[in-house]
């Protein structure tokens, strides 16, 4: 899912994409390779470098997006686009695919002290409400939610701009919720007024 993400990066345009355009890219990868030799099999004990690598490779995601998400709305508020809709487009969707992206790996590796504490059962309080913890009749016993669930989560929240099934209990999860929301909020109100824009024209 990271590597496809940060494969759609280098089909931005070059007024969005950050400078040099491989830089950010290739050391994602480079974490990525790391964090596999580190661990190539699945997390089943918590590990200090794992998790260091992990949030590394989080944090550079989120620096590229967060930075072509800049560049996209002041190149809309500026009018560096011009005519091309089909590269606003196409960038917007991007950046706001790769915001959800992001946010699930955030959700994913904070919840509960992250996958592997959740793994080991050593959170005792949940930060994430999941539908199966309020209703555990609904599912075995032992459920733990999987990053399809983060990702679903960070869905909902960049298209519904709030909670839907999943709450959020603890001040940093409700924080970075709120976060999301206001850059998908934000990337698609400026690319929607630029179409609206561009086809009044």
């Amino acid at each position: 899912m990271v590597v496809a993400t940060l494969a759609l990066q280098l089909a931005l345009p070059h007024e969005v994409e950050l400078s040099p355009w491989w830089l950010l890219p290739s050391l994602s990868l480079l974490l990525i390779v790391a964090l596999l030799l580190i661990n190539p099999g699945r997390m089943s004990r918590f590990s200090h470098v794992e998790r260091v690598v992990s949030l590394a490779v989080v944090a550079v995601v989120s620096f590229a997006n967060g930075g072509s998400a800049v560049r996209l709305v002041l190149g809309i508020a500026h009018g560096s686009f011009g005519g091309h809709a089909v590269q606003v487009l196409v960038s917007g969707g991007i950046v706001y695919w790769t915001n959800i992206v992001v946010f699930s790996l955030w959700y994913w590796e904070f919840d509960r002290g992250g996958p592997a504490r959740r793994a080991d059962g050593q959170a005792q309080y949940a930060d994430l409400q999941f539908p199966q913890m309020d209703s555990p009749e609904l599912t075995h016993d032992d459920w733990e939610p999987r990053y399809l669930d983060y990702l679903y989560l960070a869905f909902t929240n960049a298209t519904a701009f709030s909670p839907t099934d999943v709450m959020p209990l603890r001040i940093w999860a409700k924080m970075t919720m709120m976060l999301q929301a206001a850059i998908s909020l934000l990337v698609a109100v400026m690319v929607v007024a630029w179409a609206v824009g561009a086809l009044q024209h």
